[in-house]
């Protein structure tokens, strides 16, 4: 099984027995290292069951807040709509009874202003939005592979990402520390919004980590269902978030 994150301490994180982490937010790099990664468990494994992207979120959906666990439904890429698998997805709702579904968006670079992701989240439809989802289902689909995801919300939607914490996020998924500290002394007056930032990134570590300890199952259904298998091109069909809901929770 190979897992796709963006951080490294979504790697950390996602690493166990039988999984492959790949790590990284450079979507040519990322795309390499994903076609390399398929091409090996095909050689050694003769197959690849399927690819899961795994990791943190930014919130596009108003309702979300930190540590919320969602499921995508589809990966949007431009105007590219790529299902994710229905049978898979439907088992990892089934395994976080929190977790809601809805489009993950897929971009190049942070959306750090409220104002932007409410726009993209009235433009396009998606709930959350990361870096590398977007690669995984492209290189999934090619692959004829079975694409999950699951991410976790840090950022809500009503929240700036202050630009020190932007400054400090390396291509390879790395922290660069002298960034976001220069970043912080020229922008003094970013340090409670960083505290905030901090606090939720917290609140997502947190359910992270316990997401993976419940993803065993989840990671296995691609293995256990010999008498009806999952397939490539499955779309999930479950439905899509509902507001009054969200509301209501």
């Amino acid at each position: 099984m190979i897992i796709v994150v963006g951080l490294a301490f979504e790697a950390r994180i996602a690493a166990g027995p039988g999984m492959h982490v790949v790590c990284g937010s450079d979507r040519r790099h990322l795309s390499a290292t994903l076609a390399a990664a398929i091409a090996e468990a095909r050689m050694h494994f003769g197959d690849c069951p399927g690819i899961i992207s795994f990791g943190v979120a930014g919130g596009l959906a108003p309702q979300l807040r930190p540590g919320t666990c969602v499921i995508g439904s589809a990966v949007l890429s431009g105007s590219n709509r790529m299902p994710t698998n229905q049978k898979w997805s439907q088992q990892l709702l089934q395994t976080f009874p929190d977790a809601v579904s809805g489009m993950i968006l897929g971009v190049t670079a942070p959306v750090s202003d409220p104002r932007d992701k409410r726009a993209l989240h009235l433009n396009t439809g998606a709930i959350a939005v990361d870096m590398e989802s977007h690669v995984v289902a492209t290189v999934a689909t090619a692959h004829g592979l079975p694409v999950a995801a699951m991410r976790i919300i840090a950022d809500p939607a009503e929240r700036a990402l202050p630009a020190s914490a932007v400054a400090a996020m390396r291509p390879n998924g790395t922290t660069n520390i002298g960034a976001m500290i220069r970043a912080m002394l020229m922008r003094p007056r970013e340090t409670p919004a960083l505290l905030h930032t901090a606090f939720d990134a917290l609140a997502a570590r947190a359910m992270l980590v316990r997401g993976r300890r419940l993803l065993g199952p989840g990671l296995l259904l691609v293995n256990s269902l010999e008498d009806n298998p999952i397939r490539a091109h499955e779309p999930y069909l479950g439905p899509a978030i509902q507001t009054a809901t969200m509301e209501g929770a």
